[in-house]
C-alpha cells in the first residue's frame, strides 16, 4: 500500500521516489498497448492462458510417449471392466495423457464457457475502481511517475488526459478484463497442477469423445499411498471412464450441467464498493502479480445467494454436481472391486479430496465465487448403489434419459422412499413416463417441469420433452 494516493503513486514532496506503476523501467505507454490489445470479451483469455501456463514454472509441456502408452492402457482396461457394470457404453474415442500444460490448453475453451457471466460483473466493478482511482491523479498534489511525465508531450493538458472521456480514462476501460484474466489464468495454472484427469473437477472441461489421464497429477495423488502406480492409475482411469460415458450416452447432461452453472454465475452479486475500493488502494506491482491482486480482492467481494432465484439455482447445480459424481464414485467402486486390492483406500482419498477440496479449487473459488465441490457425494453414491440393488443397472442408469427422473435434493436425504417406490417424487416405470412426456404438450405459460435445468425453457441444448435418454438405457 502507499498511502493516500491511487495505485501507489507518491505525492510531490512526499520524500519517496515516485515509482512505475510497472516497474522495471518498462514503458508506460508501450505496457499498456501490450496488455490492452485483446478485444474478445470481458476477460483477456490469451493473457489468462500465459498466466496459467507461467504459474506451472518449468513444467513439461508434453507427456513422454512411455507414459501416453501407460495412460491409454489403463483407459482400455477401465473400458473393459466397466462394461459389466453399466448400460452406458464406452463414451470415449480417444484416450490421450495430457501434460499440465495440455490440460490448460485444452480445458480453456469451457472454462471460458463457465467464466464469462461473473467475469462481466467483476470487471465492471474493477473498471470503476480504476476510473476512479485515476481521476484523482488528475487533480493537484499527485507527482506522476517520471517514466510517464517524461512520455507527455510539452503542454499537454493532463486533466484532459485523465479526465472522463480522456485516452487514459479510455484505455483503463480495458484495464478490469486484463486484470481479472491474470486472475482467472492464476486460477486454472493452480488447479492445473493438481487434477489426475479431464473430468476430475465434476464438470465435462474436455472435448467431447476425449478419455484423458494427466500423469503428472495421477503420479502426485499416489504419492505416499503405498498403493502400485498402475493400481492407482487404473482406478483414475476407472473414474475417468465412467464420467466420459454419462456425458457421452445423456444427450442432455452437458447442456444442463453447464446451463446450471451459468444460471447461478448469472444471480452472484458482486460487492463493487468493496471492489473499488481494493482497486484504489492497492500496490501497483499487485496490479502484474495475480496471487497478491486475489490476496488483495479476497472472498468478500462475492455477496452471499440471497434471493430465492439464487438460491435455487446453487440448489440445483449442488445437485447435479452430487448425483454426477456420485454415480461416478458408485460405478468405479463396483468395477474396481475384485480387480483392485486397493479399490476401498482409493475410494476414500477421492471422496475426502473432493469434500475438502485443494489449494487449486480454493483459489478458483474465491476469484469466481463459485465452489465445485458435491457436498451430497457420499448420500449420492449411496442412493445409486441402492437403487442397483433395487432395479438392476438397467433400472439405476433408466433414471438419466430425462432430468426429470433424476431424484430431489429430499430424495438424497430420504432416499429409502425413492429406492422402494414409496417418495411422491418417484417414478417406477422411467421410460413409461418419457413416453407421457413426449405426447404431453407444454404447459402454458413456459412452465418448466421439476428438476429442469433452468428456468429458461428455451436455454439452447437443453432437452426438450422428446429428448431420448441414454442409448443402452434399459
Amino acid at each position: 500500500m502507499s498511502g493516500d494516493f491511487p495505485f501507489g503513486f507518491a505525492s510531490a514532496g512526499g520524500g519517496e521516489e515516485p515509482r512505475s506503476p510497472f516497474g522495471g523501467g518498462a514503458p508506460f505507454f508501450a505496457e499498456l498497448e501490450r496488455l490492452l490489445s485483446w478485444q474478445g470479451g470481458p476477460v483477456n483469455w490469451e493473457l489468462a492462458r500465459q498466466v496459467a501456463v507461467r504459474s506451472l514454472g518449468d513444467g513439461e509441456s508434453s507427456v513422454p510417449m512411455g507414459q501416453q502408452h501407460m495412460a491409454d492402457e489403463a483407459l482400455r482396461i477401465a473400458d473393459v471392466w466397466l462394461d459389466p457394470v453399466t448400460t452406458l457404453p464406452a463414451g470415449a474415442t480417444t484416450g490421450a495423457a495430457w501434460s499440465r500444460v495440455e490440460w490448460i490448453e485444452k480445458t480453456l475453451p469451457v472454462w471460458r464457457t463457465l467464466c464469462d457471466p461473473i467475469a462481466t460483473k467483476v470487471v465492471e466493478a474493477m473498471r470503476t475502481g480504476i476510473s476512479s482511482g485515476l481521476s484523482q491523479l488528475g487533480g493537484g498534489g499527485v507527482e506522476l511517475p517520471s517514466e510517464l511525465r517524461d512520455a507527455l508531450p510539452p503542454g499537454l493538458d493532463l486533466s484532459a488526459l485523465m479526465g472522463a472521456g480522456g485516452p487514459i480514462m479510455q484505455m483503463m476501460n480495458q484495464v478490469g478484463g486484463m486484470l481479472f484474466g491474470a486472475q482467472v489464468g492464476q486460477a486454472i495454472g493452480t488447479l492445473a497442477a493438481e487434477v489426475v484427469s479431464s473430468t476430475e473437477v465434476g464438470l465435462p472441461l474436455g472435448p467431447a469423445g476425449t478419455a484423458a489421464l494427466v500423469p503428472a497429477g495421477v503420479a502426485a495423488f499416489g504419492a505416499g499411498l503405498e498403493i502400485p502406480e498402475d493400481e492407482v492409475r487404473i482406478y483414475l482411469a476407472l473414474r475417468e471412464g465412467a464420467s466420459t460415458r454419462l456425458f457421452a450416452h445423456v444427450p442432455w447432461l452437458r447442456a444442463h450441467v453447464l446451463g446450471a452453472v451459468e444460471e447461478y454465475a448469472r444471480g452472484i452479486a458482486v460487492d463493487t464498493e468493496a471492489v473499488g475500493r481494493v482497486m484504489r488502494m492497492v500496490d501497483p506491482t499487485a496490479l502484474m502479480n495475480p496471487e497478491r491482486l486475489s490476496e488483495a480482492l479476497g472472498e468478500d467481494v462475492f455477496a452471499d445467494a440471497t434471493t430465492p432465484e439464487q438460491k435455487a439455482a446453487l440448489a440445483r447445480l449442488e445437485l447435479i454436481l452430487a448425483l454426477i459424481e456420485g454415480w461416478v464414485d458408485h460405478v468405479t467402486d463396483a468395477a474396481a472391486t475384485g480387480h483392485l486390492p486397493a479399490a476401498g483406500r482409493l475410494r476414500e482419498m477421492v471422496r475426502r479430496r473432493r469434500a475438502e477440496g485443494g489449494p487449486g479449487e480454493q483459489t478458483f473459488s474465491t476469484l469466481v465465487g463459485l465452489s465445485l465441490r458435491p457436498r451430497k457425494l457420499r448420500e449420492a453414491a449411496a442412493l445409486w448403489a441402492a437403487l442397483a440393488e433395487a432395479r438392476g443397472r438397467e433400472g439405476r442408469d433408466a433414471l438419466w434419459a430425462h432430468p426429470d427422473l433424476l431424484p430431489t435434493a429430499a430424495d438424497l436425504a430420504a432416499p429409502d422412499g425413492f429406492v422402494t417406490g414409496a417418495s411422491a417424487s418417484n417414478i417406477d416405470d422411467p421410460i413409461g413416463e418419457i413416453e407421457k412426456l413426449r405426447d404431453t404438450p407444454p404447459a402454458e405459460g413456459g412452465g418448466k417441469p421439476r428438476g429442469g435445468p433452468t428456468d429458461k425453457p428455451d436455454t439452447p441444448g437443453d432437452s426438450g420433452p422428446g429428448d431420448s435418454g441414454p442409448g443402452a438405457a434399459g
